[in-house]
């Protein structure tokens, strides 16, 4: 079976079986061309509770299928590879926050949406890249205990200087293999191009940047914008997915590196199996759990996601 006859598989069985798909933008191409919805992982959640179907395959990692589950629990959520899980989500379980708030009493706990719906539970806040800043500005306290991504905390804490940010050591693999030298050398290639830079990577490289924002961020800037060439900062799909919407436009990784394997994981045949309800892992979550981690996705957008 060629791709274009697997995809047009995956169309025909996800309309006749009632089946929403979603796909991070990190996914192949091949994927996001099958999904009816391709974004952010907040995003797709918001996507995934507004769309009828009752059935809903994630194409990303795990903390992705819960974030979608925690949003629709009536819904039955799919996750096509079990095996996809998001290294920054796995650094911080609950024990380990609670051992965090213990040692900052009186913090507000902001958690990046990429962790485990287990630690979401014990969070105050939840945010995401594009709301960071805006969420940490608009806490009442000037406390912050941030996890668990240091580069995305420490980036926020530079815009936000009247507020004391704590950080964990934790963060993304795939961003934080982007050295200032990467940088360095893309932009001596390619002198005229912007630097668009995902604020997961190192403060050297952020600090670099002629932009610096979300995934979707960064595609929107890109597309908006009238400058010609783009060195981009973040996963290296990124850039094939922008020469496919901006063909008069050339784009570069700024690392050969920055490459999500988790992500890569999941393969259209996965898809179809988990469309199909032949694959793939239904994501369980309690009803406890679902409750105690939407009262922090509900403080994000009570304060402006």
């Amino acid at each position: 079976m060629t791709t274009s006859e697997l995809q047009q598989t995956i169309l025909e069985a996800k309309a006749r079986l009632g089946v929403c798909v979603l796909a991070h933008a990190y996914m192949s191409p091949e994927i996001c061309e099958v999904a009816d919805y391709v974004g952010d992982s907040f995003g797709l959640a918001q996507k995934a509770a507004e769309n009828p179907a009752q059935k809903i395959v994630m194409c990303g990692v795990r903390f992705m299928a819960e974030t979608v589950k925690i949003l629709s629990p009536e819904k039955t959520v799919v996750l096509p590879n079990p095996e996809s899980l998001c290294p920054m989500a796995e650094q911080i379980e609950p024990e380990l926050l609670a051992g965090l708030k213990e040692t900052y009493p009186g913090y507000t706990v902001v958690a990046y949406v990429n962790t485990t719906a287990a630690t979401k539970t014990l969070a105050d806040v939840c945010v995401t890249s594009s709301s960071a800043e805006k969420i940490v500005r608009a806490i009442p306290n000037d406390k912050i205990l941030f996890v668990p991504d240091c580069n995305l905390g420490d980036y926020i804490q530079k815009q936000v200087p009247e507020k004391t940010v704590a950080l964990m050591r934790g963060g993304c693999p795939s961003h934080v293999r982007v050295t200032a030298e990467d940088v360095k050398r893309a932009k001596a290639l390619h002198p005229e191009a912007l630097f668009l830079v995902h604020p997961e990577c190192r403060p050297e490289v952020t600090a670099m940047a002629d932009y610096v924002g979300s995934t979707t961020g960064i595609m929107a800037y890109a597309e908006k914008s009238e400058a010609r060439e783009f060195i981009i900062g973040t996963e290296n799909s990124i850039v094939q997915h922008l020469e496919l919407k901006c063909p008069d436009k050339r784009f570069w990784a700024v690392s050969k590196d920055c490459v999500c394997h988790n992500m890569k994981a999941v393969t259209l045949t996965q898809v179809l199996r988990a469309v199909l309800g032949e694959g793939g892992e239904t994501i369980a979550l309690s009803d406890e759990t679902i409750a105690a981690a939407r009262r922090s996705i509900d403080a994000m957008l009570r304060l402006g996601a």
